[in-house]
């Protein structure tokens, strides 16, 4: 079909109106389709029910190390958990603390507790007149929650194909002492599936901060999420990297099994240099006895280790690829060519990035949601929620089936081309006022 940014003004009312028909059509089809969170489909859960299955009323509780895991003690993880963990971050198991189930706690934690008592013996936050944040653009909207609950001054830095613009990120750190952080998914980023390159990571090892206590989140949520065997991107680790470049101290990485084994029943963990570590613990001694111990057990003896780990994630795969392929065929047969988005083709990671033309993506999420499809809200992916070209839209495949999602990305194609042509049939009158 020919590009629509070169029709007619009657080439453009013609479509609209076969547009209009196609979706009172829609309309009328009642669906209830939700593609607006990244989680896991029913039967990724029902894989891992084996874990369930690994301990019982006759098992050992008892750790490698001879630890009742039962019982209090061993506040920051159980030795074969810290392996585990450590393996996915691809880092020494003595970085590592093994938490409860969520990441995402364990970095409201690590904010909270700079805020309230500093990093390291520096000045807290919350005694400071402005604290800053730089924000990879489009992002993690529950980080950016995160910061704006604290009242942290988010700064958004745009994404390029090879992760955050290193220019203005060395900008802003090394001549800021108020820029105290900046958010990263550094592989498979959410929601664009860019991993970062090489020369990104050693540019961010380099950073020569103004700030003692700036820390680089570096929150590798999906560490192992491929979804090819034959095509998947590789992350340089940065823990060395800052430490060769004389700056152990400078990253807090996390991760969590959220989508490897339970969502609501993982581990997460968080690797840092002793330094932090020491730091960290001095806090978590007053907040808990210790995390669930029997989880982490659980969980290291299901998967022994790292290979049977990547094992599970290869069956992962085979559930959600289809799913992308199924939103990618339907966007590049209905939408290429027409020059009215373009869309990440990631290799793995939950999502799919769609960039609509500028001042669309509110309108195309309210249309799908009034023909039955919910996206994630378009400002999601930046901070305050405020995009300021109205144009990213973060499309999650996972939970429906592979038949919902066709379906799904049909309802969304539809409404991508009408507000498309709505726009540019504004445009044109406003060119002939």
């Amino acid at each position: 079909m020919k590009a629509y940014n070169v029709m007619t003004r009657k080439e453009l009312v013609a479509q609209k109106a076969e547009l209009d028909r196609q979706f009172a059509e829609a309309k009328g089809k009642g669906l209830q389709l939700d593609m607006s969170r990244g989680k896991p489909e029913p039967a990724q859960l029902d894989m891992g029910m084996g874990l369930l299955d690994v301990l019982n009323s006759d098992s050992d509780m008892k750790s490698m190390e001879g630890i009742d895991t039962r019982n209090y003690g061993l506040m920051d993880g159980i030795t074969e958990a810290k392996h585990l963990m450590a393996d996915v971050m691809d880092v020494p198991a003595e970085n590592v603390i093994v938490y409860g189930n969520s990441s995402l706690a364990v970095m409201y934690d690590t904010i909270s507790r700079s805020y309230t008592h500093g990093v390291m013996g520096a000045t807290p936050w919350c005694k400071l007149d402005k604290v800053k944040f730089l924000c990879p653009v489009p992002g993690y909207d529950r980080h950016f929650a995160i910061t704006q609950h604290f009242g942290i001054e988010m700064i958004p830095i745009p994404m390029t194909s090879t992760g955050p613009d290193m220019d203005l990120v060395e900008k802003y750190v090394s001549t800021d002492a108020a820029v105290k952080g900046i958010w990263c998914v550094p592989k498979y980023s959410n929601p664009q599936g860019i991993t970062y390159s090489d020369e990104t990571v050693k540019r961010f090892a380099a950073l020569k901060p103004a700030a003692e206590d700036f820390r680089i989140y570096w929150d590798n949520a999906y560490a192992i999420h491929h979804l090819y065997e034959d095509k998947q991107d590789t992350l340089l680790e940065i823990l060395s990297e800052c430490e060769k470049a004389g700056n152990p101290d400078m990253v807090f990485e996390f991760c969590s099994t959220s989508k490897i084994t339970f969502s609501g029943a993982g581990m997460a963990a968080m690797a840092s240099s002793p330094a932090n570590l020491a730091d960290t613990k001095k806090t978590l001694t007053l907040q808990t006895i210790g995390y669930d111990k029997v989880n982490q057990l659980r969980h290291a003896r299901y998967f022994k280790n790292l290979e049977g780990m990547l094992a599970h994630m290869k069956k992962h795969a085979d559930i959600i690829r289809p799913k992308f392929e199924a939103v990618l065929t339907v966007l590049e047969q209905e939408l290429g060519g027409l020059g009215i988005g373009e869309w990440t083709k990631p290799l793995g990671g939950y999502f799919i990035s769609f960039e609509a033309m500028e001042g669309c993506a509110k309108e195309i999420v309210a249309k799908c949601k009034e023909l039955g499809v919910v996206l994630t809200g378009a400002g999601a992916t930046f901070p305050y929620g405020k995009d300021p070209k109205d144009s990213n839209i973060r499309i999650a495949p996972t939970y429906p089936t592979a038949e919902e999602m066709a379906q799904a990305t049909d309802v969304f194609v539809l409404c991508v081309k009408l507000v498309s042509v709505e726009k540019l049939l504004q445009e044109a009158v406003a060119e002939t006022a």
